[in-house]
């Protein structure tokens, strides 16, 4: 999506004019990023989207376990490499992975979620992602593959670890990575089970500790390789 500093300003006004939004900075090695989002998802439920297909809107908050995961994406050399995050949120994954210097594919099953994330990186001086609206249940056969395949806090309702493990096999590359970062749901164990039955070789790479001032997260951080 190319788009130019007065249709980034305009998205960002239009963003303004449907959310109750706030901006959060979180500094990562060294640069701070300046991140916008809905004030709060709980102010977002949609009593009939959830009755729809339990659709939350877990997409609008910067997560603890997309903070581990920012820091090990930006670890990773991008250049000439593809990215694609399941799950892309606000886009905060997605601005580090484009400061990489990755080419970057945003997905989320939330159309909000892509303007977040295209406002994200560029409003942090990025290049815009790729996106596309992607449900993982009816997964589309035409994203190709990825040198690295990220997602953030995404095992948390029953039939994700299928559907998770899934799209990680559509995507990555023969010789991509892979990277889930999970704060200890009871979806990591079945994720692993879900990888091996496709293949896909699944190891706990790390354990981060993120604190808010208040409460105290354990993030895990999986590497999936073929």
């Amino acid at each position: 999506m190319n788009v130019s500093a007065i249709e980034l300003q305009t998205l960002a006004d239009s963003l303004r004019s449907r959310f109750v939004v706030v901006e959060q900075s979180v500094t990562l090695a060294g640069k701070k990023f300046e991140l916008l989002k809905p004030r709060s998802p709980d102010e977002l439920i949609d009593e009939a989207e959830f009755n729809r297909d339990e659709r939350l809107p877990y997409w609008a908050d910067v997560w603890p376990s997309a903070l581990a995961l920012a820091e090990r994406v930006a670890a990773e050399p991008g250049a000439g490499r593809r990215f694609v995050e399941l799950g892309c949120g606000v886009g905060y994954v997605c601005a580090v992975a484009a400061r990489a210097g990755f080419d970057v594919l945003a997905t989320d099953y939330y159309p909000e979620a892509l303007e977040f994330a295209v406002v994200n990186s560029l409003g942090n001086g990025f290049p815009s992602p790729a996106t596309r609206l992607v449900d993982w249940r009816a997964f589309p056969p035409d994203l190709g593959r990825f040198e690295l395949v990220a997602a953030a806090d995404v095992l948390y309702e029953r039939a994700y670890p299928a559907l998770v493990a899934e799209a990680i096999d559509r995507t990555l590359a023969p010789r991509g990575l892979g990277l889930v970062a999970d704060p200890g749901r009871r979806g990591a164990e079945p994720f692993a089970v879900e990888c091996g039955a496709r293949g896909l070789a699944i190891r706990r790479l790390s354990q981060a500790i993120h604190d808010n001032g208040s409460v105290r997260h354990t993030v895990d951080l999986y590497e999936i390789r073929r």
